[in-house]
């Protein structure tokens, strides 16, 4: 066999990436449309990851949210996802890094795809060390309204809802819609 000197295998990922990239942007300016909405895993130790400290206790390797209904400040940088969601009631802030992503999915349509996280052998610590934000000290604990942004959130902060990202993991597509995902290992040598 030859040596695959392209690696078409890293193209398609920094692809899929760029899937990721430009739906999320646009929902960061104008809202989801529709019934879309994402699942996006990803791998709470990777570098740049910042999540709260109980998240990451709680989903100590990988855990999933869901952009749908009760999110505010989404915001797209070349290299990153920033979120706020509620955690049990609490409004936090999330950086999630493009190379962290191991999944995303819009069960709306149905689509789907997972990725290998990129962590450059070179640049990782043999255990990477996430950013940890720790919760701000203030007198009294911010609510739900006072952490909804100047720009539109995608739900009224009077209607709250319980979170449903932390605790679930993208769904998969089911019966003849399985051709819509799309899985690296098959462009693979084995």
């Amino acid at each position: 066999m030859s040596i695959d000197y392209i690696r078409y295998d890293l193209l398609v990922q920094d692809a899929l990436r760029s899937v990721v990239r430009k739906v999320v942007s646009e929902a960061a300016r104008s809202g989801l449309p529709g019934d879309h909405h994402f699942n996006i895993a990803f791998k709470t130790q990777a570098p740049g990851v910042v999540i709260p400290p109980a998240m990451l206790q709680r989903y100590p390797d990988e855990m999933a949210i869901i952009l749908q209904h009760e999110f505010w400040d989404l915001a797209v940088t070349a290299d990153a996802i920033e979120v706020s969601l509620n955690f049990s009631r609490k409004p936090e802030r999330l950086t999630i890094p493009f190379d962290s992503i191991t999944g995303f999915s819009d069960p709306s349509v149905p689509f789907g795809f997972k990725l290998e996280p990129r962590i450059a052998a070179e640049a990782a610590p043999a255990k990477p060390t996430p950013v940890v934000r720790e919760p701000e000290k203030k007198s009294e604990a911010p609510s739900a309204a006072s952490a909804a942004p100047a720009s539109k959130p995608s739900r009224p902060a009077s209607a709250p809802k319980p979170v449903e990202g932390p605790a679930k993991t993208p769904e998969k597509p089911k019966g003849g819609d399985a051709s819509k995902v799309v899985s690296i290992d098959a462009f693979r040598k084995k």
